[in-house]
């Protein structure tokens, strides 16, 4: 009999069908299909700290991998303000994608203007001294200048030469954050100098001037001025600040990206490290405040003493790796050597590596924050 004589067979995946709508009609249960999983939403707090910002770089870049988080807002302070503006402004423009592109291009920027800096370690002394840039000539120059001046003497031109405001508005994009007032919230910290409160900057009010002035080191820039106001680095009240993040509404969790340490075991002794270690504790303080104000509303909720949902329940997280970011010295926040860049990038990667592996889970469920660290 010829090919084309036989009878027509159905295969396997046809005898299958045919079986399934045979169940079917006979009233088996459909099979079980699973819903896909809603993203749990989270809110960002982006502390300061230089270039060592370039850790969160790598938290944030990790978190955007994960599908399984939806960021609500973001609030940053310094160059937590830089990181923030940068990824609101790359969901706004092409989604997780587009902000893991516009981070990377801004640490890119940052690389790139900080190489011709005089302070940047010449090849001879980053393999004497590593990352470090205290030893060098010129660092310590700069170190008794900014000390023994203003920059208003040091400095009585009019115009203020600052790579970061270069950075900045070769990267941002207000337009972008203006289009969608109602895209992923955006808080951006600068202590007002005339009236020493903070003053926090919204989504549709952010320019490279709300930047500038949230990362304005008052014994290195000018203030930046703003609508007739003084503004210097929002790390002295806001490093960064929590309170918009609550006190607008939206997703109960929020997490912390600390890269300034809370805890050091040794006693600082020489100059360089009683500076850094002042300097960490001077940029931690208005973060501890806030953090004894949660815990207080918290506890009042857990004893009925308050109504919500007036007062809610708000879930703290962090990520930090002290142990590793100890190791820096001051002096290596104004470091932009790409390669030191790269390791703090690793680092954040690594740091959101385990946080997510042992915390998902909990986050809108309870805090994984130890909050008697910070009281």
């Amino acid at each position: 009999m010829a090919d084309r004589d036989l009878p027509d067979v159905p295969g396997p995946a046809a005898a299958r069908d045919a079986a399934e709508r045979s169940d079917a009609q006979q009233g088996a249960p459909a099979p079980y299909v699973a819903k896909p999983v809603k993203p749990r939403r989270i809110n960002l707090a982006l502390q300061g700290g230089g270039t060592h910002g370039a850790f969160t770089w790598g938290v944030l870049e990790r978190l955007l991998e994960d599908d399984r988080l939806d960021i609500d807002g973001v609030s940053g302070t310094s160059a937590g303000a830089l990181n923030a503006a940068i990824l609101v402004q790359g969901l706004a423009e092409g989604g997780r994608e587009g902000a893991i592109r516009a981070l990377g291009r801004l640490w890119r920027d940052v690389a790139t203007r900080l190489a011709f800096s005089p302070l940047q370690n010449t090849p001879w002394e980053k393999a004497l001294w590593g990352h470090d840039l205290s030893r060098s000539f010129a660092y310590q120059t700069f170190d008794f200048v900014i000390r023994a001046f203003s920059p208003y003497q040091f400095n009585p031109f009019p115009i203020e030469y600052n790579p970061l405001r270069t950075v900045i508005e070769d990267q941002l994009d207000t337009a972008v954050l203006r289009r969608d007032p109602k895209g992923t919230r955006l808080f951006i910290s600068a202590t007002n100098v005339r009236t020493g409160k903070p003053r926090v900057f919204t989504r549709t009010e952010v320019d490279a001037d709300a930047l500038m002035a949230s990362a304005c080191l008052p014994n290195i820039f000018r203030a930046v001025q703003i609508d007739g106001e003084a503004y210097w680095d929002g790390g002295y009240l806001g490093n960064p600040a929590l309170w918009p993040l609550y006190h607008e509404g939206g997703a109960p969790d929020i997490l912390l990206v600390q890269i300034n340490a809370i805890m050091r075991p040794e006693l600082p002794t020489s100059a360089s490290d009683i500076m850094n270690r002042l300097n960490e504790v001077s940029f931690n303080a208005s973060l501890m405040s806030e953090m004894r104000a949660i815990d207080f509303v918290q506890r009042l909720l857990d004893a009925g003493r308050l109504e919500q949902p007036r007062y809610r329940r708000i879930f703290l997280h962090c990520i930090e790796d002290e142990d590793r970011m100890r190791e820096f010295k001051l002096s290596t926040k104004l470091n932009g050597d790409w390669e030191f860049l790269q390791v703090l990038r690793r680092y954040g990667r690594e740091a959101a590596d385990r946080f997510l592996a042992e915390h998902f889970d909990n986050i809108g469920r309870e805090s994984t924050l130890d909050i008697q660290r910070y009281l």
